[in-house]
């Protein structure tokens, strides 16, 4: 499994700056941002969170950490067969500090979360379901009782970045942004929006404007992230 921070692509990051001066006296923010881009850096996906990223950046306050995961690097492994099973060993044990849980705990812990993926086959790339599934786990990130399931996670919000090729908003075949909002309730997040760019393949001669539309509401959003 591999980590990777944004502020190994963004390395004037003002938290790498504030701690190496000997600020960091006080527990910072901490974003998490997921990356689903299954094309990389080339991703049209990827071009909206890097200007939510740098936006975000440049009008921070404070220090603040930030740490991106690259799904399409990482070895996730589907809920199957011995993986399944010592899984749910580990739970009936009530042994939820095993390393294989990093990623619910990290994911619990964020203050804040963003995700950027694709509109892929009316929902979400595999690799971002694989992750969900790996860290929805009773006791870390929802619990059970009772009068049913609660949220664990600390984190007040998440903003889900995404591209679709035709117009999709508001429309019942659109279940990527619908099933990322209904799991911030299960998982406790109370705020939940979506900025998008969609119609590209469908009108590629107005991809440029569609796109640079999006881009300026990323921009914005990032600027008044801290707000």
């Amino acid at each position: 499994m591999e980590e990777r921070a944004v502020v190994e692509k963004y390395p004037d990051f003002r938290y790498n700056q504030e701690k190496e001066r000997g600020f960091y006296m006080k527990r910072t923010k901490n974003i998490l941002v997921v990356n689903g881009c299954i094309r990389g850096f080339e991703s049209r996906t990827w071009r909206l969170a890097e200007a939510f990223l740098n936006a975000m950046n440049e009008s921070a306050p404070e220090p603040f950490s930030c740490t991106r995961l690259d799904l399409a690097q990482m070895e996730l492994k589907p809920l199957t067969g011995a993986f399944f099973e010592e899984r749910q060993r580990f739970l009936e044990e009530n042994n939820r500090s095993h390393p294989r849980f990093d990623l619910a705990r990290q994911f619990a812990q964020a203050d804040r979360i963003v995700v950027a993926a694709p509109f892929w086959d009316l929902s979400i790339p595999a690799v971002v379901k694989l992750y969900i599934e790996n860290i929805s786990l009773d006791g870390i990130t929802f619990g059970c009782r009772e009068d049913g399931m609660y949220g664990m996670c600390r984190a007040e919000d998440m903003l889900f970045l995404t591209t679709r090729g035709g117009f999709y908003t508001d429309g019942p075949m659109e279940q990527g942004a619908r099933y990322l909002e209904a799991l911030c309730r299960m998982f406790g997040i109370p705020s939940f929006r979506c900025i998008y760019a969609e119609g590209m393949d469908f009108c590629p001669e107005r991809e440029e404007e569609l796109m640079g539309r999006a881009t300026e509401e990323a921009r914005e959003a990032g600027r008044l992230y801290w707000k």
